[in-house]
């Protein structure tokens, strides 16, 4: 009671009033809980990591002032709190993942994480920015060869993953087919129509940018329907998160059904596409008045479903030549970029238009600087986005002169068709960047970034990629490999460290698996290629097998300080998958040569030994889950809902990285060095084929190389037809 008292003389004696003591209660509770609504999604992801420890970090966004509009970070702890203050959300938990990185606790990535936090956080102060505003993911492909079979929690888990290497250009092209099928039961097509319409779920990517049209259908309703709600649930959590996803647009395809519809419009049948076997696609002019109400039509009933956003993806043109006559070429080309860009605008004003590269690279013929700039000249410099993305294999932004003043963002592919060679240029791409950032000539520069057709391969590229736009490649290779390899391993040593050394030397020197197109056959190996009698005149695999095999010694003798179930056993089967298949079509040029030189018992003998490392690889595999063929096409079967609709998708999975389709150069394309591909799939090709050869050297008959790889192609149909799962 005295107390009380005594406080009441205070309280009068100072003749405070009681709302300007709430008022500093506000302002002292706000200063000391920093995590309020504003960072309630970085929270959320770095609470997913670390669990409980994230009530010792303070978050709090800061309005970016910087003229660029780019983003940057501040960390500072003491022994138990972490305050980081940045632009974002995607910002801070970039920002969170360094700081965990740096100190060695925390490493994330596709094949899982480490985790392994101090009991105190060490002293420790970090500024970072970037000279990017985006940092682009995701090639549209790998929607086809990544992503059919997943749900949300897998969905929910890859935007985590984004956030924590500050990816906030991301492309989300899930859920729109509910949106075309709205739309195109407006413009009077059945049900029907569009079941002969729509290609299966693993090949939809294609049948977006104008490719084909219902290869491998039909599209089962309940796969249309679990998409677009796993759409609605990634573009809130991307949102929530400060990211800009990359939506779909309308870019001038049109069903077969509709064409047939409208004899009067100006529609054009298109050539088969790579090669051949697809039916043809249809493209819409661009100065019918139908292509506009198409246009804004898609993106009112997109944004009913989905909300309006900042950035809509129109590629008229990936891999298919403009149907543009040759005395109008380039002002019918500018009709095209116009009308696309107009078409968004009037939907979605402000909104800013985004392209793929690609297409001014796999086609230098066709698209010349005249061209380009053709297509491109009524756009408004700042309105269209050219993502650049093939800097691995092509230099489309210095033959096209930065793309004449409009934005553009710098990246490379590095996966192509989810096959997953092992293979990057660390090196490279730290050269590149400097150069670049360097350059004057580099115009409207915006972002950067990686635009994988496949997913959960070669982490070390992704990681140090998505770390270059912050270190700018101010920081050596070797000391980030050092912070890599110790947030990885949880610790490293010497030997382990030049074992490494000798990898970036041996297989993260390839900045491109040559290997894949060789002979114009697609496949990751030589292994991996329908069997023809033409490997004989290979030159060889990229990189350095010796020194892939010093570093595999390394890491064997080192492998005893490490727990099996630890990444560091990931890596060293990695490795030695790498130089085991790398020996295989080594083995496999000597074989089919002895065969052809009769000479019957060198033959047998590589034979033999072909096998017995095709099978040692495939047993070895069973380390790496994510390798796994069981484990895609169980994914795919499960994703059904009845019998029926698993049919579908199992043949989808099993097509997608097999044959492919057409009559082009497509198959063995999305080749995967997964358990299950080398003893059920790429062994049992080659063993008819060589003992087709075999037979024919005893009997001294002359080899019917046609007959054979026709026999190996029924093989692979009913393959891909049978209900297995392998």
């Amino acid at each position: 009671m005295r107390k009380h008292a005594l406080n009441n003389k205070i309280y009068y004696a100072l003749k405070i009033p009681v709302q300007f003591i709430l008022l500093l209660f506000f302002l002292f509770f706000n200063m000391s809980c920093k995590n309020t609504e504003d960072t309630k999604s970085s929270l959320a992801v770095i609470e997913k990591l670390i669990g409980s420890r994230v009530n010792e970090f303070e978050l709090n966004i800061v309005e970016n002032s910087q003229s660029d509009n780019a983003d940057w970070f501040e960390i500072k702890t003491t022994a138990n709190k972490v305050t980081i203050q940045g632009t974002s959300n995607t910002t801070i938990c970039y920002a969170a993942y360094n700081f965990l990185k740096d100190i060695g606790a925390v490493l994330v990535s596709w094949e899982g994480n480490r985790i392994d936090l101090p009991k105190t956080w060490p002293v420790y102060s970090k500024k970072g920015s970037t000279p990017f505003k985006y940092r682009e993911y995701l090639n549209a492909c790998a929607f086809g060869y990544t992503t059919p079979w997943w749900d949300w929690e897998r969905w929910s888990q890859e935007i985590d993953w984004m956030a924590l290497h500050g990816i906030n250009l991301p492309t989300a092209l899930e859920g729109q087919e509910i949106v075309w099928q709205q739309l195109w039961k407006e413009y009077g097509l059945s049900d029907s129509q569009l079941q002969e319409h729509f290609a299966g779920p693993a090949f939809l990517p294609w049948q977006r940018m104008g490719n084909i049209n219902s290869h491998e259908g039909p599209l089962p309703q309940e796969w249309i329907d679990k998409k677009s709600e796993i759409q609605k649930k990634i573009l809130k959590k991307m949102r929530a998160l400060g990211m800009h996803p990359v939506v779909p647009a309308f870019s001038g395809y049109v069903p077969k059904a509709f064409a047939e519809m409208h004899p009067n419009s100006k529609i054009t049948a298109l050539s088969s596409w790579s090669g051949g076997g697809f039916e043809s696609t249809y493209l819409l002019d661009p100065k019918d008045p139908l292509f506009k109400d198409i246009g804004k039509r898609f993106i009112q009933i997109y944004s009913y479903l989905y909300g309006k956003s900042d950035f809509y993806l129109a590629d008229s043109f990936n891999e298919i030549k403009p149907p543009v006559s040759e005395e109008h070429k380039y002002e019918e080309l500018s009709d095209y970029g116009n009308i696309i860009y107009e078409t968004i605008d009037e939907a979605v004003p402000g909104a800013t238009w985004v392209m793929q590269g690609w297409l001014f690279g796999s086609d230098k013929e066709f698209w010349t600087k005249e061209a380009t700039m053709a297509f491109l000249s009524k756009v408004p410099n700042d309105r269209l986005i050219i993502q650049d993305y093939a800097n691995d294999r092509y230099k489309v932004w210095e033959n096209q002169e930065a793309f004449y003043g409009k934005q553009w963002t710098y990246g490379y592919v590095h996966n192509y068709g989810g096959s997953n060679p092992v293979y990057g240029d660390l090196n490279f791409y730290n050269q590149e960047l400097k150069s670049l950032l360097s350059r004057t000539t580099k115009g409207n520069l915006v972002g950067y970034g990686v635009m994988p057709e496949g997913l959960n391969n070669n982490s070390v590229v992704y990681e140090y990629i998505y770390d270059l736009p912050w270190s700018q490649g101010k920081e050596p290779v070797s000391h980030w490999l050092k912070t890599y390899l110790t947030a990885r391993y949880g610790k490293t040593s010497e030997p382990v460290f030049k074992a490494w050394e000798l990898l970036i030397a041996s297989v993260y020197s390839t900045k491109y698996w040559e290997t894949r197109w060789w002979d114009s056959r697609a496949g990751a190996y030589l292994f991996f290629k329908r069997p023809t009698l033409k490997i004989t005149a290979f030159e060889g695999n990229p990189g350095d097998k010796e020194k892939l095999k010093q570093a595999l010694d390394i890491l064997v003798k080192e492998s005893k300080n490490y727990d099996e179930n630890s990444l560091f056993y990931y890596d060293l089967i990695e490795a030695s998958r790498q130089y085991g298949s790398l020996i295989i079509d080594e083995l496999l040029i000597e074989c089919v040569k002895a065969y052809n030189e009769k000479d019957i018992e060198k033959a047998d003998l590589l034979y033999n030994e072909i096998e017995k490392r095709a099978l040692v690889i495939d047993d070895m595999l069973s380390g790496q889950p994510l390798n796994n063929l069981n484990n895609w096409l169980t994914s795919a079967w499960n994703y059904g809902d009845s019998a029926e609709a698993s049919k579908i998708y199992l043949k989808n999975a099993k097509m997608l990285i097999t044959m492919w389709g057409g009559e082009g150069h497509l198959n063995d394309y999305a080749s995967r060095a997964w358990q299950g591909m080398y003893k059920e799939f790429y062994w049992p090709r080659w063993n008819m084929f060589l003992q087709a050869l075999r037979e024919s050297t005893v009997n001294n008959k002359p080899f019917d190389e046609l007959e054979e790889r026709k026999s190996i192609k029924e093989w692979e149909i009913n393959w891909c037809n049978s209900d297995n799962i392998y």
